[in-house]
């Protein structure tokens, strides 16, 4: 590994978590003092598929805006989603490797993810390759924390809903930007942007690289073909364009990533495991303002997710999966709240090795919705219904209301119903696969109480999940099969606070506890109750940090719980935490250095055991970037 010295140590600080995301640090010029000040009023879109203020949300909500993003240069998707409060995560052997994330009890194929509103994700595994998606494409991500999306979005979203925006022109005129990097394990990043916006006209490109020699996924035991370093090199690329005429606008997007990841397979003695991956999406839309209180939106979209495994150089399973998505929805204002109404068309196929009986479903959905707020009063209402051409049809809801008791002080309560539908490789994997299985369906409630104030933002919520029809697998006379049998019940707590202070100090810390445990009734126990796996019941975050004329620094420690990787208390991954460092130096108005120190205390750790190999985390490592901006 890259030495690193003690400079380099002094003028980092750690990566944002999930709370500051919510704080934007802003700057005055540079002749006069820093003063940091929380922006408690961001605007989303994805909490009610309008734009609305954070402060004026019922679910939880996290904003992680362009300048968080900037602090993950080098990284991924990935590596911003498990950084935030309520999200725990696993991989196989460092970065860009088979990994998984949960919240709030449900992993990530309960987890809706969404680039500029059109859905990503494999369809034979149900999952989303967030690991794909470089940091530096990124405008903007926001995240909708529990299952009051699934009445808006439809399936899968039963955990919550993240959405990636792809970057944008934000300043007027035109723009340039080119950066390049280097870290632990031979890494290697460079890229360049230009953009260019007015009043009416926006347009934004950039396009990036990234190579690193990696770490050696498996820990042991290992062969003596699995004893080399795994790692990766991918190309990405994103684009937007949106223009306005009087009352119309139309754009478009594109947000996309070509790679080949390395890994280690205990079940192969090749030397040479590796992944070709193409994913992203494409999306284009119409707007029109109809009335002074009302618009239509018509967006078209298409997503992928390709992936093709080799040993050596023989081609072991192609998985591809594609997504074309039509949505055309109306938001009008009314004299109190606004009516929102929309329906949508969806067509996934997926295309593969693997002889799977069916390749192709569509669904077609429609929502009507209520948002509303009034003097002291938050409130909102959706009802949603899909008809399937595979389950049939679903009925969705939400419900939920806040009141502000004081003009700092304002208390909610909300409830959801989801459900998620089962994966390809679910229904219909060769021998394993059930044609038969249903949707999982969850009943969610959440309450908060949340203490706002000019330089401060606390927030306490606590949520329950009662999940349903559960997929799981049983021994069918000596064949491994699934079937909905399994009962869930998720409870837990998360408190996020974050603090600004008037002599350019930031602070702040998250901790969040969660129970999450299988109740299936048994013949011999009708309450038996037990834990679910990769559910740690603790996750606590804290960070200190300063913001100056020209530089910031910043310095987090994330502890993480113990948990399970199988059922009955098998394989105990043991809890760890991590101090991290980041910072970013202005050279000039121009050009830019920055520089993180991940595990800086060099902690010796695993999230993953897979049936006796246990698979590498990286020890202490670095990363530096240089920009330049015109």
């Amino acid at each position: 590994m890259s030495s690193i010295t003690l400079r380099h140590a002094i003028i980092l600080a750690l990566a944002p978590t999930t709370t500051l995301s919510t704080v934007a640090i802003a700057n005055t010029t540079a002749t006069t003092s820093t003063v940091p000040t929380v922006n408690l009023d961001p605007v989303v879109v994805t909490a009610t598929r309008t734009p609305t203020k954070v402060t004026n949300t019922i679910a939880q909500t996290t904003v992680i805006d362009g300048e968080a993003l900037q602090r993950y240069q080098g990284q991924n998707a990935l590596d911003i989603i498990k950084a935030q409060s309520g999200f725990s995560s696993y991989s196989s052997g460092g970065t860009d490797k088979t990994s998984n994330f949960y919240l709030r009890g449900f992993d990530s194929s309960g987890i809706l993810v969404l680039i500029d509103g059109i859905r990503y994700g494999s369809l034979t595994t149900g999952q989303s390759a967030l690991g794909a998606l470089s940091a530096s494409q990124i405008g903007r991500i926001e995240i909708l924390h529990g299952a009051s999306g699934s009445s808006i979005y439809g399936a899968s979203a039963m955990g919550g809903v993240i959405q990636i925006f792809t970057k944008k022109g934000i300043e007027n005129g035109l723009h340039a930007f080119a950066t390049v990097g280097a870290g632990s394990h031979d890494k290697l990043t460079y890229g360049a942007g230009v953009s260019y916006a007015n009043d009416n006209t926006n347009l934004s490109l950039t396009a990036s690289h990234t190579e690193t020699d990696g770490i050696n996924a498996i820990a042991s035991p290992y062969a003596a073909s699995q004893r080399d370093t795994d790692g990766f090199d991918r190309n990405s690329i994103s684009a937007s364009i949106s223009h306005k005429i009087n009352q119309v606008e139309v754009g478009a997007s594109l947000l996309a990533s070509k790679g080949t990841v390395e890994y280690d397979n205990t079940f192969s003695t090749a030397e040479n495991i590796y992944d070709k991956q193409k994913n992203g999406s494409a999306n284009a839309y119409i707007n029109y303002n109809y009335h002074p209180n009302g618009q239509i939106r018509l967006q078209y979209g298409e997503s992928i997710d390709k992936s093709s495994n080799f040993a050596n150089t023989r081609n072991t399973g192609i998985f591809d999966s594609t997504q074309k998505q039509t949505n055309l929805s109306l938001v009008h204002a009314l004299p109190v709240g606004k009516i929102l109404v929309g329906g949508e068309h969806l067509q996934q196929d997926v295309d593969s090795s693997t002889n799977y009986s069916q390749t192709s479903r569509r669904n077609t959905g429609a929502y009507v919705g209520y948002q509303a707020n009034y003097n002291n009063f938050d409130a909102q209402a959706f009802v949603r219904y899909d008809d399937n051409s595979w389950y049939g049809d679903k009925t969705t809801y939400n419900a939920g209301l806040a009141y502000r008791l004081t003009p700092a002080v304002r208390v909610g309560v909300n409830y959801a119903t989801g459900f998620k539908a089962p994966s390809f490789n679910q229904l219909y994997w060769p021998d394993s696969g059930n044609p038969d299985l249903k949707p999982e369906n969850s009943k969610n409630t959440e309450a908060f109480v949340e203490l706002a104030g000019a330089n401060h933002k606390t927030r306490l919520t606590g949520y329950y999940s009662d999940v349903t029809d559960l997929i799981g697998g049983w021994d069918n006379n000596g064949v491994w099969a699934l079937r909905n049998f399994n009962e869930v019940e998720v409870m837990g707590a998360n408190l996020t606070t974050d603090w600004a202070f008037n002599n350019g100090y930031i602070a702040g810390l998250s901790y969040d506890y969660q129970e999450a445990n299988d109740v299936t009734p048994t013949a011999t126990n009708p309450k038996t109750k037990s834990n679910l796996t990769v559910r740690p019941e603790h996750k606590g975050t804290a960070y200190i940090g300063y913001v100056g004329n020209n530089f910031n620094l910043r310095a987090e420690y994330q502890r993480l719980g113990s948990y399970y990787m199988q059922a009955n208390h098998g394989a105990k991954i043991e809890g760890y935490g991590l101090l991290n460092l980041s910072g970013t130096y202005e050279l000039s108005p121009n050009i830019s250095i920055t520089q993180r120190l991940n595990n800086v205390l060099n902690k010796k750790y695993i999230t993953n055991e897979s049936w006796g190999t246990r698979y590498n985390e990286d020890g202490i490592n670095f990363y530096t970037a240089i920009t330049l901006k015109y």
